[in-house]
């Protein structure tokens, strides 16, 4: 078998096992190449340079508001012994005491923070949708906004932008939603502290720290009045189930829940950050976070290098391969 194989072998010719010398690369031809195609790569590096700093130089810039917030759990605290000793009891009689491991106040809180139904009620509330939608630059000295004129007329406050026969000229709440939750909201929360940082960016400075501030204070009102809203319905409920039943044991446990949930329908009305702590308010900035000017302008330039590097060798091995 062996010598079957070396025979096969020798049937080749000795240049059939080896690699073709024309698929190595030639570093040299290489170089002499691009050298030889320095001009077509200077100017795509030019062009892409002046077409990077006039983009960069259109930007407008962009300001960030944020704010350091800490849960307020006082309700938890509140609560959390009550959930552990009659969340059993309660969940038979239908009433959610919070705190036995499901959602707590503050995740709640920022879920309706970008939720639509939140958005639609503030933008309406502040009327933020035309400097949401439609501010085009920011004067530092005035303060005040100027507004894309082909798309808003802050004079007879109509919208004039042209749009698909699907949409209409006024950003509709869904279309401003998407845009305020990717573009303007963002929300993080420490790990390890447990603060939230809740920031707002918007091309004028003192737009973004009233966004900020405005926030904070609605989600804790709105958070605060679905807290009384339940609780009362579960006090109401709580009554009635104890004038039906005639058990000693059963009406302590009623007693008790009913004083428990009172005391969260009063740390509600009294305590205005319900959910929220504010421990650094937010202020109006000084300086833009974006855009990065001198980064647009590097990598453009680099895009534009590459890309010229990349036209002369293809240029030269398809000349390559049609004169073969």
């Amino acid at each position: 078998m062996t010598q079957q194989v070396q025979k096969q072998h020798h049937a080749y010719p000795p240049t059939y096992f080896e690699a073709p010398a024309d698929d190595e690369i030639d570093l040299r031809e290489l170089f002499l190449v691009i050298w030889r195609g320095k001009w077509l790569i200077i100017a795509c590096t030019v062009l892409f340079a002046i077409a990077a700093v006039l983009y960069a130089k259109k930007q407008p810039n962009i300001y960030q508001a944020n704010a350091l917030l800490a849960a307020s759990n006082q309700e938890s605290n509140k609560l959390s012994g009550m959930a552990s000793q009659f969340g059993g009891l309660a969940s038979l009689a239908g009433i959610n005491l919070g705190g036995g491991g499901g959602t707590d106040q503050t995740t709640l809180a920022i879920e309706v923070l970008k939720s639509r139904q939140f958005f639609s009620e503030f933008s309406d509330r502040y009327q933020i949708k035309a400097d949401l939608m439609a501010a085009e630059e920011w004067n530092p000295v005035t303060g005040e906004l100027s507004y894309h004129p082909e798309v808003y007329d802050a004079r007879t406050k109509q919208w004039l932008r042209e749009v698909k026969a699907s949409k209409q000229a006024e950003p509709s709440m869904l279309e401003s939603h998407q845009v305020f939750i990717k573009q303007v909201l963002s929300i993080a929360t420490d790990k390890e502290t447990g603060l939230i940082t809740l920031a707002a960016e918007h091309i004028s400075p003192i737009v973004a720290q009233q966004w900020v501030n405005w926030l904070i204070q609605d989600i804790n009102q709105v958070m605060k009045q679905r807290t009384q809203q339940e609780t009362s319905a579960n006090i109401n409920y709580l009554k009635g189930q104890l004038d039906k039943t005639s058990v000693a044991q059963m009406q302590t446990v009623f007693y008790q829940l009913i004083e428990e949930q009172t005391k969260t329908l009063m740390l509600a009305e009294a305590n205005e950050d319900f959910v929220f702590k504010v421990v650094d308010p937010a202020v109006v900035a000084e300086q833009k976070v974006k855009p990065k000017r001198a980064l647009i302008c590097i990598l453009g330039t680099l895009l534009g290098g590459m890309l010229g590097v990349m036209l002369v060798l293809v240029r030269h091995f398809v000349k390559g391969n049609v004169d073969a």
